[in-house]
């Protein structure tokens, strides 16, 4: 497996600020942010898309989401909204070949989902 940039950053050999850090979730911002609060979240081991995730996967998500909670609040965005986006192959406009949750926020979001 060729390791992706989101791995680097893992590692320590790709600079990052680290908004939140435990033993299998990482947290940063976007390097080309598409709303005034742009962060990923990743699950520190490496997946490439979340087809690759198994059934005792699940709680790593759920938890990853929760951290998404956190920093929605810790970022001022948790009372006017904000939007999580997991993206899936290329298709599914995945860029960053390793599982990982956008988390926008801090103005109105166009395109009606739901």
């Amino acid at each position: 497996m060729e390791k992706d940039v989101f791995c680097g950053i893992v590692s320590g050999d790709i600079p990052t600020t680290r908004l939140f850090e435990d033993r299998d979730i990482l947290a940063f911002p976007d390097i080309n942010p598409q709303a005034p609060v742009h962060i990923l979240i990743i699950p520190k081991k490496h997946f490439s898309t979340i087809n690759d995730l198994g059934e005792r996967d699940g709680e790593l998500l759920g938890r990853m989401v929760l951290v998404a909670r956190k920093l929605a609040k810790e970022h001022g965005v948790s009372f006017t909204g904000y939007r999580l986006v997991l993206n899936c192959g290329p298709q599914g406009g995945q860029v960053v070949p390793h599982v990982h949750l956008h988390l926008l926020g801090g103005r109105q979001l166009s395109g009606e989902l739901g």
